[in-house]
């Protein structure tokens, strides 16, 4: 499949990006006559890619739903334009093409537009891992910004460990500590920076477990709590607590152990009202500017 093949070859690249890629090859190799025998492609092709497991990763899931939604929606604006399918099938191509690489160079323009808020002397701290989170952080100190991170364990993954040593091989120097120690360090801390999994309509995020935990202390700290996400996270959802997530973010059923239960959710949901700014490819947002560029985005 062309979607496995490009995440081969892009192991850093986003998987809402081989999934547009993916989608756009399968228009141009189909057989279909029709608008209506593209969509009913379409959406099979989407379904199968959203079932993708993906071996010691979190899911992935919201990002790889909004991005085939915003191609659906692609799709139907295009093919509302444009009367001849031959021509609506090459637009559609060309725009698929096109979406694809700016969502592509997307973590390079965040990192662009977080440059102005990260400076010297400054301690960040940084919850997990992150490739547009990282992406900021180094571009920051190849500019010759002076600072340092302190970086969360980021259980049960424990993915901090690769947060530290990417950003240490970078000459960014690091302190780890443990997930539950963030109130003990919150007065060292100059801003909060995370990624997302998902930007919701309200503005605020579904990200890895322990995220609003971190939200929650750096609000009552008052301390900036930043987010650094691509648009095409930006997803339809509306939750309102961690019960509303996806099926796939949701906490499966706890595991016994010595006849106790362990709960290990993987996402939590941090309101908009813990959130400082979004550091996005579209600019630098409130979170109540968040329904304004989903409005944008699909009509």
């Amino acid at each position: 499949m062309f979607f496995g093949r490009w995440m081969e070859k892009n192991e850093k690249g986003a998987i809402a990006v081989a999934a547009i890629h993916a989608l756009t090859t399968m228009i141009k190799n189909s057989g279909a006559s029709t608008i209506m025998e593209l969509e009913i492609l379409l959406k099979a092709a989407q379904e199968q890619l959203q079932e993708m497991k993906f071996e010691g990763q979190r899911s992935k899931v919201i990002q790889l739903t909004a991005a085939c939604e915003l191609f659906a929606r692609h799709v139907t604006r295009t093919a509302l334009d444009i009367g001849d399918f031959e021509a609506c099938k090459q637009r559609l191509i060309e725009r698929g093409m096109r979406f694809a690489e700016q969502a592509d160079v997307s973590r390079a323009v965040i990192a662009e537009n977080a440059r102005p808020f990260i400076r010297d002397g400054m301690a960040i701290l940084v919850h997990g891992y992150s490739n547009v989170v990282c992406g900021c952080l180094q571009h920051a100190a190849k500019s010759g910004v002076r600072f340092k991170v302190i970086v969360t364990q980021g259980q049960p993954e424990c993915d901090g460990f690769k947060t530290a040593s990417t950003l240490q091989e970078a000459g960014i120097p690091v302190d780890m500590i443990l997930d539950t120690a963030v109130g003990y360090v919150i007065q060292e801390v100059d801003m909060v920076l995370t990624g997302a999994a998902g930007v919701c309509e309200s503005g605020g995020i579904i990200n890895k477990i322990g995220t609003f935990q971190v939200a929650a202390i750096a609000k009552e700290a008052k301390k900036p709590f930043c987010v650094a996400s691509e648009s095409y996270k930006f997803c339809r959802l509306y939750p309102l607590s961690p019960t509303d997530l996806p099926d796939a973010e949701k906490e499966p059923t706890p595991r016994v152990e010595q006849g106790i239960k362990i709960r290990q959710p993987p996402s939590d949901f941090t309101p908009p009202s813990h959130i400082t700014l979004l550091l996005t490819d579209i600019g630098v947002l409130t979170p109540s500017a968040v329904s304004d560029e989903l409005i944008k985005l699909y009509y």
